[in-house]
Order: structure tokens, then C-alpha cells, then sequence
């Protein structure tokens, strides 16, 4: 299934050379455009619309070198890093994650990548 449309006036993905700038992905289910449930599920999600991304780009989640996760509340950490973890292989990418004030749509949880093509 394919990755919602983005929700402004960016791009959901550029190439330049060998190297894929995802934006960030919300956990918007591309068929309703509404939230999955809680963090689990929207962590799976923004995931899910990632993976859609990288594969319209001839790329998959083994490429990618960096995520940068963006948590609404860092109590949620725990559980989305262990639905991070069942999505990713080792050598897992780098990471950052950073609590922030909001997301929008009212998320709870925003992942972007950088990956490399091979």
C-alpha cells in the first residue's frame, strides 16, 4: 500500500546521487488518512509509510543509514523503541530521538530517514 500524501508543501522523499531524504512519516493510515491507535500502533505505521516511501524510491529499510524519531512524550520511549527494533535488522541504523512539544495531526510519534542506495 502506498504512503499517504504528504501533508504540505515538501516533498516525501528526494534523491540526490546515491542518497534518499525521507520526510517525516506520521502513523496516518494511507487508506482513512486518520491516526493509528496509540504508540505501538503509530510507531508501526509511520514505519509501514516509510518502507512504502523507500520502496517508491527502489529502495527498502535495509538501506537506511539514520532515523530521527520524534516523540511527542519520551514516556512513550520504551514502547516505541521496541516496535522500532522488530521492524529493523543489525546492523540497526543510527538514531536520534528527540522529545518535541507537538506533531502534527495531533500525532504521538514521527520518523524520517536518510537512506543510501547500494
Amino acid at each position: 500500500m502506498p504512503a499517504p500524501k504528504a501533508i504540505g508543501p515538501y516533498s516525501r522523499a528526494v534523491k540526490f546521487r546515491d542518497i534518499i531524504f525521507i520526510s517525516g512519516q506520521l502513523g496516518l493510515d494511507p487508506a482513512t488518512g486518520k491516526l493509528a491507535g496509540g504508540i505501538a500502533e503509530q510507531t508501526r505505521q509511520a514505519l509501514k509509510n516509510l518502507a512504502a516511501v523507500l520502496g517508491e524510491m527502489g529502495a527498502t529499510t535495509k538501506d537506511v543509514a539514520k532515523t530521527t524519531v520524534y516523540l511527542k512524550s519520551m514516556d512513550d520511549f520504551d514502547e516505541m523503541n521496541k516496535t522500532y527494533a522488530s521492524f529493523f535488522s543489525e546492523p540497526y541504523p543510527a538514531r536520534t530521538t528527540v522529545g518535541v512539544a507537538a506533531l502534527p495531526k495531533g500525532g504521538l510519534v514521527e520518523i524520517d530517514a536518510i537512506a543510501v542506495m547500494k
